[in-house]
């Protein structure tokens, strides 16, 4: 966005005073002469002898006044200008100059009491209100600076600073359409401004019409191609579309123009992680932190890139630093990187609520919705970028495919890329209706909504990647719920529910959810049943381990491995000879820098295994060479629990207060293996030792997860659906009921 116009300037020029000896007079013209050609020191001897002379020459101590002014001694400046107004009290000139001073050294209050004064002196002049305004708004005083910036335009129609501040008001004030037409009318008048069309293509940027807002940008570069902010806003249009490579030249042309811009390298940062190039990522986090300390919510990026690459230096300082920050309030971090670092369900909720109120605020624009009268079929919503081959796709497929179609609409709202793989040709195929809203901004997917009658809004997303929380600001739907994506509370009014089960959320941990919680009767997780394993048997010398030896496997996330967790899995190593632990590889330095901490901490870093992703039924065909799936803490596995237990994996887990920490436990109980969720470091370690070294016992918790496996409620689909189904009905009937959200027990 394009910055303020500031205040004008007052008109410097000396004057004549019929009162004053010839003497006098032709020093003061000489010191004038001198003043005007750059000569201040010679100017300032000729001016401190007319003061000797005459203590009320008032255009010597103001022409002293600029002189200070200009060498930078603002405080002898405004002294030097009150002489000269105790002389001449409403001298305009004097009155400007003193309070452009006050106004560039930030001393806004007394900026505008002098303002106020000399339009009280000259109340037709637009510059003082101009002027006026412009402080004001500096003050973030939006509604008098407006009220100011509009005298402006009934003396000055034409005052195209003032139209222009107008405009950057509105946008910081969010309102975004209402200051499209001031931007139309300076680019009417001066169709060469770049800075209006820039922040024409900030605006369609922010309000997601983002072909439009490219048109405006490329224009405002082809205008100025120096106008980083243009390249900057380009860079995150391409973002949101998906084209990774245009954006990332992008924000690197506005690094090249502007070397200082925090805000390009932390979009660089953000991009960067999305592409999994974390140690690189991390590099432009830092360097926005060092160019701006208190930059919002980036220092919690900053710690998630370190916990994708395993970068452990100074771990525990930095995350008592960020529950500091998590506690008072502080703008510090996004909510998801903090379900890895904590499981405390209050340092949860402050970071989701001061999140969610700092980025989506309920918003009233689109007003409430209208009410309909009871249909046939309730009309769902479900809204996901993950509507292709991904680990929310894996799960749900076969939800979507045996919903009750008597009683039931349901409708794919996608805003993620069309992969046109295979999950994304079974998932159109599974919906009454597939919507690809990529394009549209979350108010124009939040009224399309409401136009097509949606009654339930299901978030898939929450708080991960490439989530649109925007759209259910603006209420999608009378009722809006949180499922699947984000293990944990929004924070959030405009979100009513939240799906859940006993184990996940007991009663006693309710006040750390915003949400009203849906009790589904076992597990919250749905699970599709045809998730194909494959017939290939991998054998361990394919999957690079020893013939020999216990396998301890873990194929979570790396950024899930805490250095706690880490510990336990080395004491474990170091008590069972000739074991490994197999564990996926995210990146080349995550596995690096564990192999590092391995050595580190005594273990010898080859009995650290790594595999590489594969397709999904060879990858749960590979499960089978493993003997037993170790969980990470606080972050347990979710869909990567699930795909070893479908496997017949067992997961050994380690329980703890949050959503996010009781995932795998929720799973086991489904399939009914209390027996492998542990509820401290210690019993988790202890387990896992035992196991490994009693083989009789190990087996005949295999053989239970055989015989559980297709006969216990966890890979039961469609009872699964009866019971979301229900739970859909229950809420549906409140809402018809005019009852407000409570919580919702499906037996």
């Amino acid at each position: 966005m394009s910055k303020n116009k500031l205040p004008h300037k007052a008109t410097i020029k000396g004057a004549k005073n019929s009162n004053h000896s010839n003497q006098v007079e032709k020093k003061f013209h000489l010191a004038i002469n001198f003043f005007e050609n750059k000569q201040s020191e010679k100017a300032k001897i000729l001016l401190e002898e007319i003061l000797l002379i005459d203590q009320r020459h008032a255009e010597s101590w103001y022409i002293t006044a600029l002189i200070s002014d200009q060498e930078g001694l603002y405080q002898f400046a405004i002294k030097y200008l009150k002489n000269a107004l105790s002389i001449n009290p409403k001298d305009l000139k004097y009155l400007h100059t003193l309070a452009d001073i006050y106004f560039s050294q930030k001393i806004f209050d007394e900026a505008v009491n002098l303002f106020k004064y000399i339009i009280e002196l000259n109340p037709e002049n637009p510059d003082g209100y101009y002027n006026l305004a412009a402080t004001l708004q500096q003050q973030k005083k939006y509604n008098e600076s407006l009220l100011n910036y509009h005298k402006v335009l009934e003396l000055d129609s034409k005052n195209i600073d003032a139209i222009f501040n107008i405009g950057n008001i509105l946008i910081d004030t969010n309102n975004y359409i209402e200051a499209v037409p001031y931007f139309e009318y300076v680019i009417k008048i001066q169709p060469n401004s770049d800075d209006a069309i820039n922040n024409l293509g900030f605006l369609h940027l922010e309000m997601g019409n983002f072909e439009e807002a490219i048109e405006y940008l490329k224009t405002t570069i082809s205008i100025n191609s120096n106008n980083f902010s243009a390249f900057n806003s380009l860079g995150k249009a391409c973002r949101i579309l998906f084209r990774h490579r245009e954006a990332l030249e992008f924000f690197e042309k506005t690094i090249a123009l502007n070397p200082d811009c925090a805000e390009a390298h932390a979009n660089r940062g953000h991009l960067l992680a999305e592409l999994k190039e974390f140690e690189e990522a991390l590099g432009s986090y830092n360097k926005a932190l060092e160019l701006r300390p208190d930059y919002e919510y980036l220092f919690g990026h900053q710690l998630s890139a370190k916990m994708h690459i395993c970068e452990w230096l100074n771990f525990q300082a930095e995350f008592e630093n960020l529950l500091s920050r998590i506690k008072e309030g502080k703008k510090c971090s996004p909510s998801f990187p903090v379900l890895a670092l904590s499981d405390s369900l209050p340092i949860q909720r402050k970071c989701s609520e001061t999140w969610i109120y700092g980025n989506y605020p309920f918003n009233s624009f689109l007003g409430p919705i209208q009410k309909h009268s009871r249909k046939s079929r309730i009309r769902i919503g479900y809204y996901s970028a993950d509507f292709h081959n991904h680990a929310t796709a894996y799960l749900m497929a076969e939800l979507f495919e045996k919903h009750n179609r008597t009683s039931f609409e349901i409708i794919a709202f996608s805003f993620g890329p069309d992969s046109k793989d295979e999950m994304r040709s079974r998932l159109t195929k599974a919906f009454d209706q597939f919507l690809d809203v990529r394009l549209k901004s979350d108010k124009e997917i939040a009224l399309l909504s409401r136009k097509m009658g949606i009654e339930i809004a299901v978030d898939l997303k929450g708080f991960t990647q490439d989530d649109r929380n925007g759209i259910f600001s603006f209420r999608a739907a009378p009722i809006q719920v949180n499922y699947i994506g984000y293990p944990g509370t929004l924070a959030a009014e405009h979100i009513d529910y939240i799906v859940a089960d006993k184990t996940l959320i007991p009663s006693d941990s309710q006040q750390h959810y915003a949400e009203k919680i849906i009790y589904l009767p076992n597990s919250y997780q749905v699970n599709d049943r045809k998730r194909k394993v494959a017939d290939k048997i991998f054998s361990k010398e394919e999957m690079g381990l020893p013939n020999e030896g216990f396998v301890f496997c873990c194929f979570n996330n790396n950024f899930k491995i805490t250095p706690q967790t880490f510990n336990g899995w080395i004491k474990i190593l170091e008590a069972v000879e000739g074991s490994v632990l197999w564990l996926l590889e995210d990146n080349p330095i995550a596995k690096a820098n564990l192999r590092k901490e391995a050595q580190a901490r005594g273990l010898n870093p080859d009995r650290l295994i790594f595999a590489q992703r594969m397709k999904l039924p060879e990858h749960l065909a590979r499960h089978r060479v493993a003997d037993l799936f170790m969980d990470t803490f606080p972050y347990n596995a979710h869909t990567t629990a699930s795909d070893a237990l479908w496997a017949g994996l067992p997961v050994l887990t380690c329980m703890g207060e949050s959503f996010a920490s009781r995932v795998a436990a929720s799973l086991l109980n489904a399939i009914e293996l209390p027996e492998l969720i542990t509820t401290t470091q210690e019993q988790y370690e202890s387990t896992a030792v035992e196991l490994a070294t009693n083989p009789e016992k190990l087996k005949a918790i295999k053989d239970k997860l055989e015989r559980n496996r297709l006969t216990t409620a966890l890979f039961d689909t469609e009872h699964f659906t009866k019971h979301i189904e229900a739970a859909y009905i229950k809420i549906y009937e409140r809402y018809q009921a005019d009852l407000t959200p409570d919580h919702i027990y499906i037996e």
